[in-house]
């Protein structure tokens, strides 16, 4: 076999990947990056980038209904807004990616890693890269199949067949009313097919405020979504014409294409991890720097989805910011303080995850959602009735939540829900991670007449 060697080898190119790779190579290594499929990964060709291009004209088209006085259709082009989503993932043309990475001074290797031994991957069955000083793992998530029966009779779309689909299917199912069930079937119920979305509760994103999944409700039957809540999946069968679904509550529907989006699994059980005593499959346990705490001598490293703490891709780059700034500092004999909101602890995972969903409205959240039990904390619930909101579309209906640590008089968490709310977010995730006090942030003075001035409004309830 042929042997490198590298200062960090990276395992894993996608978005988390890719800036492991690049913090580390800013410091001053040599750096390796590992990639069996697409350079630029899952979120680039088959999550984050064409489920956005796929939601948002609808989300336009929507938003201009709401708009008198504006010149419009009723439906969308599909195979327009199908071509523009090709566009943006280059049909699966991963060639800048490749040259992005040389030109960041990262060597890109192509091929199937898996770690065969301490500080040592192996590519495929001809190659293998010895890391001096660290290997990061950064293979993200896998789509986790529930155990229905009939389901392994058929194949079902996971997400990424539903974000790279090249038709829009005439009757498609939606199992599951989580992120990617609720996006893609309204994304495809406004492309023009007939979506049935199957949801175990009585409102999707049951994680959330039940003020985000109700409005949510009513967004996703606007667009012509038919939602079987309170209900779930219990058989699959092949039947003439399509798929044959009966759900838990009795109703029988046949689909041309099922998705099925009932969340995701770290996607370690390729790695090789078993070589060094790791369980085959789960999460990979990390510190605030990122360093798997189970592996001696201080050698592997993850970040990103594969770790289970937060499957984002903006969450799984931070992450990887404080890994690969983590390895170079340690490479060079620099001192790498860890204690909470250092640079090289990845504490936000804690206390600030953000979070969109692109949906109509859009439901957005960072930090806690809840009033923490046995806590002071108080929870100021307000809808989006200001100036900005009247005038940005015709009956908006939105809410937004604030949750405040009484104690200490800072805001820990805040949801806004509503048409166009995600610019919004980062100035709640600034409010949160920087614990900007109450009566400080009371003279964060907001633009008028704009959305932002949902500010004024939620700080005047809590009683500023």
């Amino acid at each position: 076999m042929a042997e490198l060697t590298f200062d960090v080898v990276v395992i894993g190119a996608g978005p988390v990947g890719e800036v492991a790779a690049e913090r580390a190579a800013r410091g001053g290594l040599k750096v390796a990056l590992v990639e069996h499929e697409r350079f630029g990964g899952e979120c680039s060709y088959w999550a984050c980038i064409p489920s956005k291009a796929l939601l948002r004209p609808g989300n336009l088209l929507a938003a201009a209904k709401r708009m008198p006085g504006v010149p419009i259709g009723d439906e969308l082009d599909a195979a327009r807004v199908l071509a523009r989503r090709d566009w943006f993932t280059g049909k699966g043309d991963d060639t800048g990616q490749v040259e992005w990475a040389r030109g960041a001074g990262i060597e890109p290797i192509r091929g199937h890693g898996r770690v065969t031994g301490e500080r040592e991957v192996t590519v495929g069955d001809d190659q293998v890269l010895i890391a001096r000083h660290a290997v990061i793992v950064c293979t993200g998530s896998v789509p986790r199949l529930p155990p229905i029966p009939g389901l392994d009779a058929i194949r079902p779309w996971g997400s990424r067949e539903a974000t790279s689909a090249s038709e829009v299917p005439a009757r498609l199912g939606v199992l599951g009313g989580g992120v990617v069930g609720v996006e893609m079937a309204q994304a495809w119920a406004r492309l023009g097919a007939r979506v049935d979305l199957v949801i175990t509760g009585p409102r999707p994103l049951p994680k959330l405020p039940d003020f985000a999944g109700d409005l949510l409700l009513d967004g996703l039957r606007e667009a012509g979504v038919r939602v079987h809540a309170s209900s779930g999946l219990r058989e699959v069968s092949v039947v003439d014409g399509g798929t044959a679904l009966t759900l838990v509550d009795g109703t029988e529907l046949v689909v041309d294409e099922l998705l099925v989006a009932t969340g995701r699994a770290p996607a370690t059980g390729e790695v090789g991890l078993d070589v060094l005593g790791l369980p085959a499959s789960g999460p990979l346990a990390v510190d605030e720097s990122g360093r798997v705490s189970a592996v001696d001598g201080g050698w592997l490293y993850a970040a990103g989805d594969v770790t289970g703490r937060a499957l984002l891709t903006h969450q799984g780059k931070y992450g990887a910011r404080v890994a690969g700034d983590t390895v170079a500092a340690r490479a060079r004999g620099a001192e790498v303080p860890t204690e909470p909101w250092s640079r090289y602890s990845a504490t936000a995972d804690h206390h600030a995850v953000p979070q969109v969903v692109f949906t109509d409205p859009e439901v957005t959240s960072v930090g806690l959602t809840e009033a923490r039990e046995g806590s002071a904390d108080r929870v100021v619930d307000i809808d989006i009735a200001v100036a900005g909101s009247s005038l940005h579309a015709d009956g908006y209906a939105g809410k937004a939540r604030m949750v405040v640590d009484t104690e200490r008089g800072v805001v820990l968490g805040v949801t806004f829900v509503g048409q166009d709310v995600s610019e919004l977010l980062h100035s709640a995730t600034i409010a949160v991670v920087g614990e900007v006090p109450l009566d400080r942030l009371w003279h964060a003075v907001p633009a008028f007449p704009t959305i932002s001035e949902v500010w004024l409004r939620l700080l005047e309830a809590y009683g500023l």
